[in-house]
């Protein structure tokens, strides 16, 4: 399976997603016009993936500064996609980077957490 790349713009994230490192990573921000039809790269890469990973650890990064109403219902759409995978036993943590000083974005992180019951989901400050 081959990496997920995509740069960022001034209204979207960079989007890199490796299988062969488990790692997924998410940063800048995101208010795109269609956001449904910007992640959906995204989202076809990520259920590939989750069908075939096996018991190694993944991860997901968020390095989100800004993002709209519609990229945080993208957002909670990826999160329960992980969260289903680690109810069938799939070993998936979830970062959220954030500066310190970005309250917003430190509130956000803690209303996706508290949606999720059994996936490991921590706000790191940076």
């Amino acid at each position: 399976m081959q990496a997920l790349s995509i740069a960022n713009t001034q209204s979207t994230p960079s989007i890199y997603f490796d299988q062969a490192a488990n790692v997924m990573i998410m940063k800048g921000e995101s208010f795109p016009e269609n956001a449904a039809k910007f992640y959906a790269p995204a989202m076809e890469w990520l259920q590939e993936y989750l069908s075939t990973l096996g018991t190694e650890k993944a991860v997901m990064q968020f390095e989100i500064i800004y993002f709209n109403s519609s990229t945080s219902k993208i957002f909670m759409t990826i999160l329960d996609m992980l969260q289903a995978e680690v109810e069938k036993g799939k070993n998936i943590s979830v970062l959220w980077l954030c500066d310190a000083e970005n309250e917003t974005a430190i509130e956000c992180g803690e209303e996706f957490k508290e949606d999720l019951n059994c996936l490991s989901f921590e706000i790191v400050l940076v």
